[in-house]
């Protein structure tokens, strides 16, 4: 071999030795690359398990906390101080006037900053003196005309603080008023008064969770000097279905771990049952008048009925509590089940998961202090009415209502003064009647007469039928006995429905078998105009429903920027007049006699502020005005909630007697209007 050959060969291989370098090289690159891509893998991996891992923890920690608030419910609302009337009290303190720049003076031109340049002619200086001064001059009536002007817009911006300081501390002042005479009527029993006082204490706590309802149904008692209340629970889903979360890496997915039912419905009967009795803490706390000797309190669910469907009240508890029994209470150290139960004797649903109801004690409807004066002065007093007379016109009324009623003996009757017997199946029977022609209030003996008369003659039922009322003693006595206790405003009531007549003293007549709040329709001008007015600049639409209970009657009841009226004119969308915002006329004699609710709701404008809420919905109130645009009074209503778009503002609801109660409402809903009507039994497509 050649030297030349045997150079090209060392040649050709150091250039394949160069290219088996290039090559591992290459190869050691991209393994490296690759073990790169498989670290940043694994890590990825990693932070991807740890974040879900942390996510699975959080919202386990959310569970916990949950039910931890439920648990403690009772206790954070014995910590809470007590409702007082002062806390409803606003200062006069207003804002000091500001006028910002107005406040400083115009600065005036200075003479020492217009003297003439130098001169070398003594024309020439003369011209610059009179040019510096022409200068000032002019600048100093510039300066003297702006500040004339600063002046007067100084004095009308002082004159509009002025005005508005004024119109404010007249607000705060009839506010402070009102809550004055609000007190003053607590003071003296006034029923419409301890019922807007002792309904303000309940809806004011700041102690109920997130999502618990605030709707109550109230009257008073004054004789028995007895606060009865219908008092809205939460529902049952209140109560988280899961109890923790944990995340399953392989399945790249979240895993509830669910409560067991029967733990699961303790716990809702322990809120429940915490909601009930916090409910009393707080009214009793908030007597500050001492005007509360007992409460009857029933709670309930606004649920469809599980045999009918339809939406409605379903009572899940219900208790009567004197203040001597439950103020002996260390609520901080009872089981809410058992303090509720055994102690308070109330009841409680077994299981209120499936909506398995309690028969409620009295309620506020059966509070007749309202009604007693039904009846004109042609309708017989049954005060004065003969004995034997009253005890015929009860037997009558019995047979009115479908039943075969007879008087007894006035010797050796045993305690019964009509014998009656309900020819209904299953439910009827015999029934004795005993009837007290009182003035004062029925002693609880009577009724434990009563009770003893019915298991004597093995009745089906026992009724106490009285010209005057019954006290908080004999209410809880019948609670869960075959008892019937009718109270006079009831029997009168009772009485023209079924086209009899009767009258307890003086008062305005009722007409003979119509039922009260059923009467012509009113005069055109017999209307009211609710005007509402609220602080934020969110848009509203307010609307109204006609309802019977919870349900609105018909779609043409639902008064709303699409349907401006119902059907008979009695509810009509009317321009609003300043200071309000919206309006809506009503006549209230004139809605139709199946209604016994009129509501009032407001709903975020989607169009105008789709992405607001209720959480600049402040200070609102809704302002009663007459025909001729009077104010009459004010009704203040809740404030909005972050993450709602549509509140119920209140319902006015008919009492027994005709006339129309005010019932704050709360309920909020993050649906908006849709979800709202949804819930007053509308079909929304």
């Amino acid at each position: 071999m050649s030297r030349r050959s045997a150079g090209f060969v060392g040649a050709w291989a150091e250039i394949q030795r160069q290219q088996q370098r290039q090559a591992e090289a290459e190869a050691r690159r991209r393994r490296e690359e690759e073990r790169q891509v498989r670290a940043y893998q694994r890590l990825a991996a990693q932070s991807h398990r740890e974040y879900r891992q942390a996510e699975a923890g959080r919202r386990t920690a959310e569970l916990e906390a949950r039910v931890a608030a439920l648990r403690g419910l009772l206790a954070a609302g014995c910590r809470a101080p007590a409702f007082r009337a002062s806390s409803l009290l606003r200062a006069e303190d207003v804002p000091p006037f500001d006028p910002g720049q107005l406040a400083r003076p115009v600065p005036m031109p200075d003479p020492d900053q217009y003297q003439p340049g130098a001169s070398w002619t003594a024309g020439q200086r003369a011209r610059a003196q009179a040019e510096a001064r022409a200068r000032f001059e002019r600048d100093w009536y510039a300066a003297q005309a702006a500040e004339g002007q600063r002046q007067q817009r100084l004095a009308a911006m002082r004159r509009d603080h002025e005005q508005r300081t004024e119109a404010q501390r007249a607000e705060v002042r009839r506010h402070n008023a009102g809550v004055a005479e609000v007190t003053d009527g607590v003071g003296r029993g006034d029923p419409d008064s301890v019922v807007e006082y002792f309904s303000a204490a309940l809806y004011a706590s700041t102690t109920w969770p997130e999502g618990f309802p605030r709707q109550v149904a109230a009257a008073y008692d004054t004789a028995g000097r007895q606060l009865v209340l219908d008092w809205e629970l939460p529902a049952y889903d209140v109560v988280p279905e899961a109890k923790s979360v944990r995340y399953l890496y392989r399945e790249d997915q979240y895993q509830e771990a669910a409560w067991p039912v029967s733990r699961r419905r303790a716990l809702y009967r322990e809120v429940l049952g915490q909601s009930v009795l916090l409910v009393l803490h707080q009214l009793f706390a908030a007597d500050e008048y001492g005007v509360l000797d007992s409460v009857a309190l029933n709670g309930f669910v606004d649920a469809p009925d599980p045999a009918t469907g339809r939406q409605t009240q379903i009572f899940l508890a219900t208790v009567m509590a004197s203040r001597a029994v439950f103020t002996d209470l260390r609520l901080g150290q009872v089981d809410p089940v058992s303090c509720l139960t055994d102690a308070l004797r109330g009841q409680l649903s077994a299981r209120p998961d499936q909506l398995a109801s309690v028969r409620p004690g009295r309620r506020p409807q059966d509070v007749g202090s309202a009604v007693a004066a039904h009846g004109g002065d042609h309708d017989p007093d049954l005060y004065d009415m003969d004995p034997i007379a009253f005890e015929s016109l009860v037997a009558e009324l019995f047979r009115a209502m479908g039943m075969r009623a007879v008087t007894t003996q006035r010797s050796h009757d045993g305690g019964v003064d009509v014998d009656a017997t309900d020819p209904a199946p299953i439910r009827g029977g015999k029934i004795v009647v005993q009837v007290k022609r009182y003035r004062g209030t029925v002693p609880p003996t009577a009724v434990r007469d009563l009770y003893g008369t019915v298991q004597d003659v093995g009745a089906n039922k026992g009724v106490l039928v009285t010209t005057s009322g019954f006290g908080p003693g004999s209410h809880t006595f019948a609670r869960g006995k075959p008892l019937e206790l009718i109270s006079g405003g009831e029997l009168v009531d009772l009485l023209h429905r079924h086209g009899l007549r009767g009258r307890l003293g003086g008062g305005a007549a009722a007409a003979p078998g119509q039922p009260a709040g059923s009467g012509p329709a009113a005069a055109p001008d017999d209307h009211s105009v609710l005007g509402l007015t609220w602080s934020g600049d969110v848009a509203l639409d307010v609307c109204a429903l006609v309802c019977r209970g919870g349900q609105v009657l018909s779609e043409d009841h639902f008064v709303f920027f699409n349907n401006p009226r119902t059907p008979d004119g009695s509810v009509r969308a009317v321009p609003a007049a300043a200071p309000d915002k919206a309006a809506v006329q009503v006549a209230f004699d004139a809605l139709p006699a199946a209604a016994d609710r009129f509501v009032l709701v407001a709903a975020v404008d989607p169009e105008v502020n789709p992405e607001a809420d209720l959480s600049g919905f402040t200070q609102a109130r809704i302002r009663l005005l007459d025909p001729a645009m009077a104010e009459l009074g004010r009704l203040d209503v809740c404030d909005g909630r972050s993450g709602e778009t549509a509140l119920v503002l209140g319902s006015f609801r008919r009492r027994s007697s005709g006339d129309w109660d005010f019932v704050l409402g709360g309920k909020g809903y993050p649906g908006g209007l849709e979800q709202l009507v949804r819930d007053f039994g509308m079909d929304v497509e």
